[in-house]
């Protein structure tokens, strides 16, 4: 069919992801769908391209209005290679997730997911990366189909601002069902990190990462504080890091 919208999806979490399967699900009935994702999982790969290696792609799937490619990308390459070389034109959407884990607050930083996302948005695309905080394989993903539909076939009938992209969390599934989305801001917390340090078995030191999440932000519009009452968080996001609040502020002039 023509006109239909040309959707590209991808993830951080590999193709074979239970998320990833059930995004496509969700949305395949509403355009020509181009699915571009990596072998293994690229999480904590943020906004990283390949640089030093080839990259591999391998067309999975080529079937009418629907194509799979695997590559050995991050998240980001995948965008580039879709917008640049696979899809034939710009997408009018791009997808990515569902994230195994959330995004919320801080994570967005580390976050291949919204790297894809982002990445959409420099040339201007419309995006949205969707994230159950979840970190289980076995995560339940059973509530969240109508929410990604409603948002998603939002933004492909009216857009989305120049330069704003979405990062949408759903909270992990309890006894109780969403209580409906909050556009939210993004809160402030962080990663208390820690270094385990381990022996291999030869007796060599190495490092493994680890650390808990704190939030100290106690205001009532935020993205963490929606999630833990269980509301599905919307949060508009942009690729400009300026603080323009102090642009005008600072002043490094020679006296």
């Amino acid at each position: 069919m023509e006109n239909k919208p040309l959707i590209l999806i991808t993830n951080d979490d590999g193709i074979n992801a239970p998320g990833l399967r059930k995004l496509i699900s969700i949305v395949k009935h509403l355009g020509d769908i181009i699915v571009i994702a990596s072998e293994h999982s690229m999480s904590g790969m943020a906004h990283a391209v390949t640089i030093q290696n080839p990259l591999r792609v391998k067309c999975i799937t080529n079937e009418p209005n629907y194509r799979e490619y695997l590559t050995t990308g991050t998240p980001v390459d995948n965008v580039k290679l879709g917008k640049h070389k696979l899809a034939g034109r710009l997408p009018d959407l791009v997808l990515s997730g569902i994230n195994h884990g959330s995004n919320a607050a801080i994570n967005i930083i580390y976050s291949g997911t919204m790297g894809a996302v982002l990445e959409a948005t420099i040339d201007g695309v419309p995006a949205i990366g969707f994230s159950l905080d979840d970190f289980s394989q076995s995560a339940d993903f059973n509530e969240v189909d109508n929410y990604v539909l409603s948002i998603t076939k939002k933004v492909l009938a009216d857009g989305l601002p120049d330069g704003v992209c979405l990062n949408v969390n759903f909270p992990k599934r309890s006894d109780d069902h969403y209580k409906g989305i909050k556009v939210c801001r993004q809160a402030d917390a962080r990663w208390v990190e820690e270094f385990e340090e381990r022996q291999d078995p030869h007796g060599r030191t190495y490092y493994w990462l680890a650390g808990r999440f704190e939030n100290g932000d106690g205001r009532p519009d935020t993205d963490q504080k929606a999630l833990d009452n269980n509301y599905v968080t919307v949060v508009p996001s942009h690729t400009d890091f300026t603080s323009h609040d102090n642009v005008n502020k600072l002043d490094f002039n020679l006296k």
